[in-house]
Parts: C-alpha cells; structure tokens; sequence
C-alpha cells in the first residue's frame, strides 16, 4: 500500500515521539543506577546493560522514514538497518537472561556474586549472535533481490524481497526466545507453589541480592527437610541489610518480559499480514508497530525504577 506523505509524516511522529519517551527511559536507568545504591540487584544490573544496547536501537527509530527516504544504499539506511536487526534481538536475548538467573536462584540457589560471573558469559554470548548477521548482512545482495537490507515502510531493515531471511533471523528466534522464556516461566512458578511454605515468602523475607549485601552480615541461615527428605536452605536477611525482595527478584523479569511480549505481537501481526496480504497492511496497525516497537526502553525504565531492592534501615 502506498501511503501519502501525510500518513508517512503522522507516522514518524508515533515512531519519534514513542522513541523519545524510550530515549528518557534509557537514561533514567544509567542516572539511577549510577547514583542509587538500591538498584544494584543482579536484575537491575541485565537491564542496565540491556539499556546499552536499547540506545542504540531507539536512536535507529528515531531515524524513523527518514531511513527509507534516504534510499536503500545510503549509509543512514544501512546503519538503522543495522540496528534494527542487532539491537531487538539482543533486547530478547537479554530477557532470557534475567530468565536463566531466576531460574538459577530458583531451582539451584546461586549466590549474587555466581550471578555476577554470569553477566561478561551473557555479554559476550549476546554481542556475538546478533552482531555477526547483523554485520555479515550489510554485504549481502544479488541481482535480482537487490542489497538485503532495505526501505520497509517507516524504517530499513531486511527488505521485504528476502522474506525468508526475515524470518530465520529475525521473526523465528525472537518467537522462539519469547516462547522459551515462558516455558522457564511455567516451571519456575511450579516450582514456587510447591515451596511457598518451605520459602516463607512473607513481606519481610529478602533475597541477598544487591551488590551491597553479603550472606554473612547479619543474615540467617535455615536449613530445612522437605517431604522427599531432601534438604535445602532458606536464606533470610534481616531488615537492615541492603537486598531484594523474593517476590520483586521473580516479578521483575515477568514484567520485562510481558513489555516485550506487547511490543512483538503487533510487529509479528503486521509482518504475517503483509505476507498473507503484500501491499494492504492496514495503516492504523502500522502506527501501532511504529509506536510499540518504539516504547519498549519506556516501559523498561518504569519497571527498573518501580521495582527497586530494599535499602538499608
């Protein structure tokens, strides 16, 4: 469909005024890790780092149409194509991190500084995924298709010519990561409910997981028998130790991960859309993808902010 340069323009500002509240959101997390010692936790910590990448990926939508005006072999075009290929699958990959640390806390009692080695193993796992195709497909072009990266719309990314492309690299693993995240979701609450009693998760119970806490100051250590006649600790942390809240450190990444979820179910809706019906996306469902896309760093700051760990007292 092809759309007058009044959608085009009613269609940067959804995608530029939804980045520029992402942009805010970015920033909120650094100025307040960075000066707030009760947003240490080793969840706030992923998201920090995830806000690295987020940056880069809300100043590519913030290029918005200005990307496909610009044409398929200008170097704006290429680079927020660039991004936009990189940055979202890190964004998912990320997710399943904070996923993975719950479930190592979970079902195999890590310690924050386990926690902590995890994150450059993370860093470089991610990095390394989604940079390679991401770079490798800038140089990818034929005769018939043209280059790979292209005009799609309201932003470049893997032209709509390389359709199979689009799915392998992008569409397939991001469902996948999402659909995996959630199936840890379901054991790790199974798994919740069969210890609730076992875990006493009253309102006072912490976590020992803020860089500032240690498991030998001040905290007590109970080791209990469930009914196999196994044994397990619970770790509980008295008030005035610096933590986490059990319920905060399992809500936190949920909540990521329910962000993420809005944001890709309108994309994926308007990709298979375009693929079942080439040309006749509905406009109004282009503006949602335009702004959706574009407030995931907006709602990742609010929940990093909301859910803070416990200080001392």
């Amino acid at each position: 469909m092809k759309l007058s340069d009044h959608q085009l323009h009613r269609l940067s500002i959804a995608g530029r005024t939804a980045s520029s509240l992402s942009l805010l959101g970015v920033a909120t997390i650094f100025v307040t890790f960075c000066y707030s010692p009760n947003f240490r936790s080793p969840t706030h910590r992923i998201m920090l780092m995830n806000a690295f990448y987020n940056l880069f990926d809300f100043i590519a939508t913030m290029i918005s149409v200005s990307g496909p005006i610009a044409g398929d072999e200008s170097g704006l075009c290429r680079f927020q194509a660039f991004c936009l290929q990189m940055f979202p699958v890190a964004d998912v990959l990320w997710t399943l991190a904070m996923t993975i640390d719950v479930v190592l806390v979970v079902f195999y009692h890590y310690e924050p500084e386990a926690l902590r080695k995890l994150e450059k193993k993370y860093f470089a796992v991610i990095t390394t995924l989604t940079f390679i195709p991401a770079f490798v497909f800038l140089f990818v072009r034929n005769a018939e298709n043209g280059p790979l990266y292209g005009g799609v719309t309201f932003w470049c990314s893997i032209s709509p010519k390389w359709v199979l492309f689009r799915i392998i690299f992008y569409y397939g693993p991001i469902w996948f990561i999402i659909i995996l995240s959630f199936v840890l979701y379901l054991f790790i609450a199974r798994e919740i409910f069969k210890l609730r009693h076992e875990l006493m998760l009253t309102r006072n119970d912490c976590l020992a997981l803020s860089s500032t806490a240690s498991a030998s100051n001040g905290s007590v250590v109970r080791t209990q028998e469930d009914h196999d006649g196994k044994s397990f600790e619970t770790r509980i942390v008295r008030r005035h130790q610096s933590g986490v809240s059990m319920r905060k450190f399992l809500l936190m990444p949920f909540l990521f991960f329910l962000a993420l979820l809005t944001t890709w179910v309108a994309a994926t809706i308007n990709r298979i859309y375009a693929f079942r019906y080439p040309g006749q996306e509905p406009y109004a469902l282009m503006v949602s993808v335009a702004a959706l896309n574009s407030l995931r760093g907006f709602w990742n700051g609010i929940i990093f902010v909301t859910l803070r760990s416990k200080g001392r007292r």
